[in-house]
């Protein structure tokens, strides 16, 4: 058995909306209000539907991949060009998640290692990646990659105000097997 990182195929984008429901509800429990977790759920059909637009596209310029073990889809992970309008020439990983019974097990080292390695390929020689300022875990893990904070912030409100801030990440002279 091994971890697969894989394009998202367009009969499994309910499968892999539940996973990014399930993804958040590990990633942000105790940091988005619970009532918004809970209430994903109901959303589950329409997250699915706009999967299935999202990937149809042909002139995509972002991967949506997802991340399987054992044929059980475990994670997401989604990068391209950055959104930014500062960082125009930068790419960006926009979604980074595993369902929490994977965590720690190195498959999140995968993930990053795939992204930037691909980034990287695609003529980037910069990263950019928003995360929830609240969320020690996956500051801690970026901070390992090197990501450093560029002092950018945006506000957010899902039910409580949260702010994310921007890392940054120069990808010129990284080597990953």
């Amino acid at each position: 058995m091994s971890m697969i990182i894989r394009r998202v195929l367009v009969e499994e984008t309910y499968d892999y909306a539940v996973c990014h429901m399930d993804c958040w509800r590990s990633a942000y429990k105790g940091i988005m209000p619970d009532e918004y977790l809970s209430n994903m759920s109901s959303g589950i059909e329409s997250r699915a539907e706009r999967s299935v637009q999202i990937i149809s596209e042909s002139c995509n310029p972002y991967e949506y991949l997802c991340v399987t073990y054992d044929e059980k889809m475990i994670g997401k992970l989604g990068f391209g060009k950055c959104l930014d309008e500062d960082k125009g020439e930068a790419g960006q990983i926009y979604a980074m998640y595993l369902i929490d019974e994977f965590w720690d097990r190195g498959f999140g080292r995968k993930m990053m290692e795939y992204a930037l390695n691909n980034l990287k390929e695609m003529g980037y020689d910069e990263v950019v990646i928003w995360v929830l300022e609240e969320n020690d875990r996956a500051r801690r893990f970026y901070e390992k990659f090197r990501f450093e904070t560029d002092g950018k912030k945006e506000e957010l409100n899902i039910g409580k105000p949260l702010v994310q801030v921007r890392y940054v990440l120069c990808i010129t002279d990284l080597i990953f097997l």
